[in-house]
């Protein structure tokens, strides 16, 4: 049985499909490729899993209806570098996880609701999802908090699993956390979308925890903690992900110090550059894309340490600085500089004719679809959220905005409302106008 099936029984669903009507009425259509736009998160979220897998199945591109999830689902292929010219869409799933009283479980499930609403590939290049969370956050992990309460997404613990916000542990006879990760890459796959998940590399924002002990600091001259961060990964590579997006990449080495704002020491050049290789090397999968943050100015250093692509390097309010880069760096397909549209700092304010002008350069700068830079969105600027928090509150910080302790009520509050689905309506306009390209 193949992990999504597995993934509906464990829930206690059957495994048979049917076709989606509100899916249908909802579809936006360019070519063969189909996804759900003009709508606020809360109409996905607030459905069950089971109508999130009917709904991807009535948005199958290839255009048969299977009425079982089918098997040796593949990843779509765009060669060893389709990364450096991919869309990055961050989703923020703890954030849209549930929210049951204090309790916040289920934000991978979550995000299968909300993934038919991510346009797929475009032709020439890969959107690919990058999941905020993987593994448990240091302080209150399984559980939000007040509003300004810090429980951040930045510190992490090893050698304990995954996250109690993303994966649901209550199934876990049934299906395994692997298991789970593989089914979510599975129907992301088969919705033509790439996936991959953010990691951390500063020191002091890593905690090992030993099973018959306190839990201690990580430290990247100790070999055993070494090989976990690195089997940590791999481990999560072989379950589907094909990107990692590495927080204070560009610090990697001591490089531009005055500017870290991370905390606690940083793996050297050649440690980062033996991890990058081994995960290729050991997973066999030589198409990894590995996205640097603010891995600016010095594109040959982050080309040798083996990165794709990095953030933060261009100018996205114009059209054609944007474009001028793409024609500049044409011919750099091992590594090329990419485009923010916004990052997991940014604290709001923008307008969404803003937004909608950084995604427009983000996706149509260049003189030939081949030329494309990479770009990078958060889940805000597919989705805007409520007007009293910002994506990287989100990453701080874990609120529920339930007003009477349910997940629904959750849902409907952290997002706009009627200016957020015509915003998302103009998301789903542009990017119609690539996917065939």
């Amino acid at each position: 049985m193949n992990t999504v099936n597995l993934l509906l029984k464990s829930l206690n669903y059957d495994t048979q499909l049917v076709p989606d009507n509100w899916t249908q009425e909802k579809q936006f259509v360019s070519g063969m490729r189909k996804w759900i736009a003009n709508i606020v998160p809360a109409e996905l979220l607030e459905r069950s899993l089971k109508d999130a897998i009917n709904s991807i199945m009535t948005l199958n591109q290839d255009g048969n209806f299977y009425k079982e999830f089918p098997e040796n689902i593949h990843t779509p292929n765009y060669g060893d570098n389709w990364g450096v010219i991919a869309n990055y869409i961050e989703i923020n799933n703890r954030a849209i996880a549930e929210m049951n009283g204090n309790l916040c479980r289920n934000g991978l499930i979550s995000t299968i609701k909300l993934l038919p609403a991510i346009p797929p590939s475009a032709k020439s290049w890969a959107n690919c999802i990058i999941l905020s969370q993987i593994f448990p956050n240091i302080y209150g992990d399984g559980y939000n908090k007040l509003p300004n309460e810090e429980n951040s997404i930045y510190g992490i613990k090893l050698n304990s699993g995954f996250s109690k916000n993303i994966i649901n542990y209550d199934i876990e006879e049934k299906i395994s956390p692997f298991e789970q990760f593989k089914a979510f890459n599975e129907i992301a796959n088969f919705h033509g979308i790439k996936t991959g998940f953010r990691t951390v590399i500063s020191a002091d924002q890593i905690k090992v925890v030993q099973p018959d002990g306190s839990d201690v600091g990580f430290n990247w001259e100790n070999g055993e903690h070494f090989e976990l961060f690195l089997n940590s990964h791999i481990e999560l590579i072989n379950t589907g992900f094909e990107a990692i997006f590495i927080d204070s990449a560009k610090h990697i080495g001591g490089y531009d110090m005055d500017n870290y704002t991370g905390v606690g020491a940083l793996p050297s050049y050649e440690q980062m550059q033996y991890i990058i290789h081994e995960i290729r090397s050991r997973t066999g999968n030589t198409h990894l894309s590995f996205v640097g943050e603010k891995s600016t100015d010095d594109f040959a250093r982050y080309e040798n340490l083996g990165l794709s692509t990095g953030t933060g390097y261009i100018d996205p309010h114009d059209f054609h600085t944007v474009r001028d880069k793409a024609i500049h760096n044409k011919y750099s397909k091992n590594y090329s500089p990419g485009v923010e549209v916004s990052n997991d700092n940014d604290e709001g304010g923008r307008t969404y004719e803003d937004r909608l002008n950084r995604i427009n350069n983000a996706i149509f700068a260049y003189e030939y679809p081949s030329d494309k830079l990479a770009s990078f969105m958060q889940m805000e600027d597919l989705f805007p959220l409520r007007y009293d928090t910002n994506t990287h509150h989100l990453m701080m910080c874990n609120p529920s905005y339930s007003e009477d302790g349910t997940p629904q009520s959750h849902w409907r509050n952290l997002f706009a409302h009627q200016d957020g689905r015509e915003y998302n309506r103009k998301v789903g306009e542009l990017f119609s106008h690539t996917l065939n390209l």
